[in-house]
């Protein structure tokens, strides 16, 4: 025989199952509307993804040091990069170029910046490179900076 608590519980786990199965089959009812040109398909409309905004301050994730790294500042169609070192009391022009912005959500974005050669002339530990490739995926903007002979991908991300 159940006890009543038994049947207390059941009857109540019952009644919750029920509510919200109502209470979900209410929320996929849909209204037809006189200007409704089809009234057949119920079919969900999908919010156009929006292009990622690139534009604020980005910092270098994949550097040796906390005090020295790279970071880049983009402001409406130009991209500034700097080395920062002394904790960021230093700042040296690496990169300063056009920034082209995405027009939608796809990715990777890749873009080619023109560098800013009136920007850079005096700057020693500037790149000398024409154009720079970079590449915006998975919240992280990258690029190869070479100095030395030596070449690294930078990996920024919004700061």
């Amino acid at each position: 025989m159940e006890s009543p608590m038994n049947k207390l519980t059941t009857s109540f786990a019952i009644a919750v199952s029920l509510s919200a199965g109502l209470a979900l089959t209410g929320c996929g009812a849909t209204t037809s509307s006189s200007s409704d040109s089809n009234t057949n398909s119920a079919s969900p409309t999908k919010e156009a993804a929006q292009a990622p905004d690139l534009t604020g301050t980005w910092k270098q994730t994949n550097s040796a040091s906390k005090d020295s790294y790279q970071e880049a500042e983009i402001t409406g169609d130009v991209i500034t990069i700097n080395w920062v070192s002394n904790g960021g009391d230093t700042k040296s022009i690496y990169w300063v170029g056009t920034f082209t912005a995405p027009t939608d959500a796809s990715t990777p974005y890749v873009w080619t910046s023109t560098r800013d050669k009136e920007a850079t002339k005096s700057a020693l530990l500037s790149s000398q490179d024409d154009t720079k490739k970079l590449t915006f995926q998975d919240d992280t903007i990258s690029y190869s900076a070479s100095m030395l002979g030596t070449t690294t991908i930078m990996r920024l991300k919004k700061d």
